[in-house]
């Protein structure tokens, strides 16, 4: 029987069990007997590198994608399925494996592969690899979460994203993976969609771009798979994925700017542009380290889901974009009557629905929503006039309000919001009317600055320091560049912002720019 006739056969296999899906055909090892013939590669596979995620108490994810040739269309590979062999040790020698296993590679998922591995110890690191033919990954670092319900001492974990490739390097990654934190939430923008530019008009000015992205703006799987692969050929990055699991969820530019839902920016019918999110979503799952549980059907993708740090931490992933309404406003800063709107929605119901009750449900001692868009209700208009940002929560005000009010009058203790989205560091504190901060904040917020997104960036923007001056909530600003280091223990939840003094030149210097904390059983954040 050849190779495409075993294939064939185990495919048919995996879609008899598991259903038009499929979803652990990326994951399923291959029967006795039935070994894929080994690969010879000309040019070294793994150049896209590895990466873990989605961790649980007895494993993780382990990914990476074969791509000899990452910027061609067919990434130098075959339409064939390839196997691919991977290990997991308990130490960095690999000389004691607890878990191995053979993996299929399959063309349909961009020779992408997606191992849930289980079996393993909680609360404790481990190392894995991936072997195609006689060529062999690099080593990568997992750490599996707490036993469910664990006394815990710390948790230390980063918080990233918005790397837009073109205007600037990603040292932040490299000091980041320096860190070695037991996990990093991506908060999205992990690429961005637009065509190469030599030059990008900032606030000050036309800036000369460090590089440029491949090719013109990305519609089709082929150009949204040769995007992540020029994003994930950078060797900082991949340095990152290596050091620690991560848990990723998307934000607009992983398919188009500020879409939401079946719309985008351009006002394209939605049937044409659902075309686009399709291809999109599965490049998406591609390339992140996601369980099969995520597996995309159509446009959707199932991506919030919820992590436990034993008695700690209660890690709420959200998703900010695809049960949206449309923005307010015609999505220009500004006040109207939309943003009063009834039947707006962020999140959607059903999404609404299991955030709230895992939040009264839970026993932890620190509640974290680890999302997209900044929750703090800013005027950026000081002065006679009000205005909010249409694209975050400040634009839809009653599910906003109706989110706080649940954590206020249900007694939701020690509440966090994470949030990626401005390329600016913020901290403060939520009310329902931030204008009227009356009594003890409601929760806190962190917003956290981009990788490289809006190039070396400044201290703080002149029209930031009005703004701050004219929000009392708004207690810290920042628009450097880097990511936030959160050190959590059962007293306090410190956010220690990280920050470059360029990242247009690789010999960036990393600095502590600013430390908050919130202290365990009060509210309102102080400095550190």
């Amino acid at each position: 029987m050849s190779v495409l006739d075993r294939y064939a056969l185990s495919r048919r296999r995996l879609l008899s069990v598991f259903g038009g899906a499929a979803v652990t055909a990326l994951a399923i090892p291959i029967e006795s007997g039935k070994a894929l013939a080994q690969a010879v590669f000309s040019t070294y596979p793994f150049q896209l590198g590895v990466a873990s995620g989605d961790p649980s108490s007895d494993g993780f994810v382990i990914w990476t994608r074969l791509a000899p040739e990452p910027l061609e269309i067919g990434y130098g590979m075959p339409s064939a399925p390839v196997a691919v062999e991977w290990e997991v040790g308990d130490a960095p020698n690999m000389r004691n494996i607890v878990a191995k296993g053979t993996a299929i590679a399959p063309p349909e998922l961009g020779h992408a592969v997606h191992v849930e591995v289980g079996g393993l110890q909680p609360n404790r690191d481990y190392w894995y690899r991936f072997t195609a033919g006689r060529e062999r990954s690099l080593l990568g670092r997992a750490r599996t979460t707490p036993a469910l319900g664990a006394a815990l001492e710390r948790v230390r974990f980063a918080v990233a994203g918005c790397q837009h490739y073109e205007q600037g390097y990603y040292t932040a990654y490299r000091r980041l993976a320096e860190e070695n934190p037991d996990f990093v939430f991506c908060y999205g923008d992990y690429i961005y969609e637009y065509r190469g530019n030599r030059v990008w008009n900032s606030a000050s000015g036309p800036v000369e771009n460090v590089r440029q992205h491949f090719g013109g703006e990305i519609y089709s799987l082929d150009d949204y798979r040769r995007r992540y692969a020029q994003y994930k050929m950078d060797t900082d990055l991949q340095a990152a994925h290596a050091a620690a699991p991560w848990f990723t969820v998307w934000d607009d530019h992983e398919i188009d700017n500020n879409w939401v839902t079946d719309l985008d920016q351009d006002g394209v019918d939605p049937k044409i542009f659902n075309l686009r999110r399709q291809a999109a979503v599965q490049a998406y799952y591609e390339n992140m380290p996601l369980r099969a549980s995520s597996f995309p059907t159509g446009t959707s993708l199932q991506i919030y889901r919820r992590a436990t740090y034993g008695q700690l931490l209660n890690l709420n992933l959200l998703d900010t974009r695809q049960y949206r309404t449309d923005q307010p406003c015609g999505d220009r800063f500004g006040y109207c009557d939309a943003v009063e709107a009834s039947r707006a929605e962020v999140i959607g119901q059903v999404q609404e629905k299991w955030l709230t009750n895992g939040l009264i449900e839970s026993k932890s001692t620190w509640n974290v929503l680890a999302q997209q868009i900044m929750m703090m209700d800013l005027d950026r208009e000081p002065g006679e006039g009000k205005a909010v940002n249409p694209d975050s929560w400040a634009g839809y005000r009653m599910p906003r309000n109706r989110l706080l009010q649940t954590i206020r009058d249900r007694k939701v203790g020690n509440v966090v919001v994470l949030t990626g989205d401005e390329h600016q560091n913020y901290a403060g504190d939520l009310y329902l009317d931030g204008a009227k901060a009356e009594g003890a904040p409601i929760a806190s917020e962190f917003v956290v600055t981009s990788i490289s997104s809006g190039g070396d960036g400044t201290d703080q923007r002149a029209d930031m320091a009005r703004i701050q001056a004219a929000n009392p909530i708004l207690k810290f600003n920042n628009a450097q560049r880097g990511y936030a280091l959160c050190d959590v223990t059962p007293k306090a939840f410190v956010a220690e912002f990280k920050v470059l003094d360029a990242i247009t030149r690789r010999d960036g210097k990393l600095s502590t720019r600013a430390k908050w904390a919130l202290e365990a059983g009060k509210t309102g954040i102080v400095q550190a």
